[in-house]
């Protein structure tokens, strides 16, 4: 695609485009590299050690993957118009409550919130729009709108660390609540026009293997989904793991909050490079050829976490952590598309976001309960790039198996 092709593309798609990627910058506010700015004070707040607050957080966020299994469906059902503003206000209403709350026992709840409407609604709604609105052009497509998501990891981190030095925490959730609100007349004015293809499912008709739509159901009792479990697991678990225990993995290298931080700018640049061409390969040369190999680089990050003990290590460690987040961001919800049809891809969609969640619960809940255990993180990181050499060879087996019959 030329820069003049690319331009017009934008021009006549950018109502749409930028809806994804308002949705998807939002979500920033119940992601856990957001939260976890808060996770020293939230700490001290509530009198928590580190596997306490792991084990809360990870109620809450399993709590909202068991809830997504049925709430994302409801894309199949309703017009992101009409869903998306909901959402939004579900999710200032979560920040708002994270603000004012200050009971122990009520902190699930709040995380519960912030993570449905955040991680999980807000950014299941962008994707399953982008999938569904668009067809030769998803790559690019979910490409664009997740640049809302690398937005997010590069100016608020640094942005709300640096509040923090001359602004009560407490202040800053009502700010991020207001900034919610603001994102809801936003986005109806985005959306005044409906796209072609249609955000409903019957209008519109891509098919996935043996030809056919597959439901929900379909998905469960075929062997591939099964082979990707892991894959869906492994990258929201132990991404969130690291982004969770930002504060004391930054202690233990001997660095400052702030200077750990401010690599998240660099590392959100080189996944904003890596989702930009995975978008562009993926239209290119096809999922089933990208997909498998997609997360091998993790396998690098966390040895460079585990091992290194100087600026040039870490950065390393971002560089391949940046990879595998940026292809994270188009390939696999390009794949539920490609290989199960679009009809029913709200409900197949919502079922990986669910899993997904679960592995952003089960991250730093387990990571935590260790490090109280004596088993520092960085040992940890060890076994976490093992995994991933573990993922890589279930996606081959499982993918090559599968591709013949699209």
């Amino acid at each position: 695609m030329s820069l003049l092709t690319f331009r017009t593309y934008l021009s006549n798609n950018a109502p749409w485009l930028a809806a994804g990627g308002l949705l998807t910058l939002l979500s920033s506010f119940g992601q856990t590299f957001f939260i976890s700015i808060f996770a020293g004070e939230i700490r001290v707040a509530f009198d928590l050690s580190h596997g306490e607050w792991g084990g809360l957080y990870s109620i809450g966020t399993t709590a909202s993957a068991v809830v997504m299994v049925w709430a994302g469906t409801l894309t199949d059902m309703f017009r992101v118009r009409k869903l998306g503003p909901i959402v939004l206000f579900g999710l200032a209403l979560a920040c708002l409550a994270m603000a004012f709350n200050s009971w122990v026992v009520a902190l699930p709840i709040v995380i519960f919130a912030l993570r449905f409407f955040g991680q999980g609604m807000s950014s299941h709604i962008a994707m399953v729009a982008m999938a569904r609105w668009f067809t030769k052009t998803r790559g690019k497509a979910m490409s664009i709108a997740t640049l809302g998501f690398a937005l997010g990891e590069a100016t608020l981190p640094l942005v709300f660390v640096a509040a923090m030095t001359v602004v009560d925490w407490h202040l800053l959730w009502v700010i991020s609540a207001g900034i919610c609100l603001l994102g809801i007349p936003i986005l109806m004015r985005l959306l005044r026009h409906e796209r072609t293809p249609q955000s409903m499912s019957e209008s519109y008709d891509s098919t996935g293997m043996e030809g056919r739509h597959w439901t929900r159901g379909d998905t469960l009792r075929n062997p591939l989904f099964w082979f990707m479990v892991p894959a869906l697991l492994g990258p929201s678990a132990f991404s969130t793991a690291f982004f969770f225990h930002q504060v004391h993995f930054a202690e233990i290298k001997g660095l400052t909050h702030v200077e750990l931080v401010a690599f998240f700018p660099v590392y959100t640049v080189l996944s904003i490079i890596a989702m930009m061409a995975s978008g562009w390969a993926l239209d290119k040369i096809g999922t089933p050829r990208l997909m498998p190999y997609s997360q091998l680089p993790m396998v690098a990050a966390f040895l460079f976490f585990a091992f290194g003990s100087g600026n040039g290590m870490i950065f390393a460690g971002f560089l391949f952590l940046a990879l595998t987040a940026g292809a994270n961001a188009t390939l696999p919800n390009a794949f539920w598309a490609e290989f199960y049809g679009t009809a029913h891809i709200g409900s197949i969609k919502a079922m990986a976001a669910a899993l997904m969640v679960l592995g952003s619960a089960i991250g730093p809940g387990v990571t935590g309960v260790l490090i109280d255990f004596g088993v520092g993180i960085e040992a940890q990181f060890i076994g976490v790039a093992g995994y991933f050499v573990f993922v890589t060879v279930l996606m081959v087996m499982g993918i090559r198996r599968a591709t013949p019959s699209l």
